[in-house]
């Protein structure tokens, strides 16, 4: 059990069924009445994001998080395949719990799954690709000679069909290295 005057950002608790992840704290002292801390919770599940008041004394069970390392397999058109590391089960996520996160993770790649328990069943909730991958330039425009103006870039796909801004003197055929959680080209591999 954690009481409320121990929450800390990223913290996990079972409240009314549901797992929530502790967003945004704050301990609040009034100068009349009681203190009670100010939190905002994310539904680890779908997502929502409420606002919510507790008294400090006010205790919760820690939900338990299952971090695991899958085997990115294939996409099916409605669903991502996943294979896990340790048992070799096929896991197949929709899109609603994948996203876009996916969009430059190549088949073959380690993820990582999130997943908890809720009365009794286990339940994917989220997907971490990698934070940086070495993708190849599959499709750009040729960079000109003299055209070297400052932090100038020029779109170009990648191997998994994303879209990322370049510097021009990229080329077909050259690995980069992009951070996922942002999109962005970080340098040449």
């Amino acid at each position: 059990m954690i009481s409320a005057s121990d929450f800390r950002n990223g913290i996990t608790i079972e409240k009314d069924g549901t797992v929530m992840e502790i967003v945004e704290f704050q301990h609040v002292k009034p100068g009349k009445g009681a203190a009670f801390v100010r939190t905002k919770l994310r539904d680890v599940v779908n997502g929502g994001v409420t606002e919510t008041t507790f008294r400090p004394t006010e205790k919760f069970p820690q939900a338990r998080i299952e971090r695991k390392d899958y085997t990115y397999s294939y996409d099916d058109g409605d669903f991502y395949h996943f294979m896990d590391a340790e048992t070799f089960d096929d896991v197949a996520l929709g899109r609603d719990i994948v996203g876009n996160k996916m969009q430059f993770v190549k088949e073959g790649d380690v993820v990582k799954v999130d997943s908890t328990e809720i009365g009794g069943k286990k339940v994917i909730y989220d997907v971490e690709p990698p934070m940086f991958v070495v993708l190849e330039i599959t499709e750009t425009e040729p960079g000109f000679k003299g055209n070297t103006a400052t932090g100038a870039s020029k779109p170009a796909t990648v191997e998994t069909g994303a879209q990322v801004a370049v510097p021009l003197f990229c080329n077909i055929g050259d690995k980069i290295k992009i951070d996922t959680r942002t999109g962005e080209y970080l340098s040449r591999a």
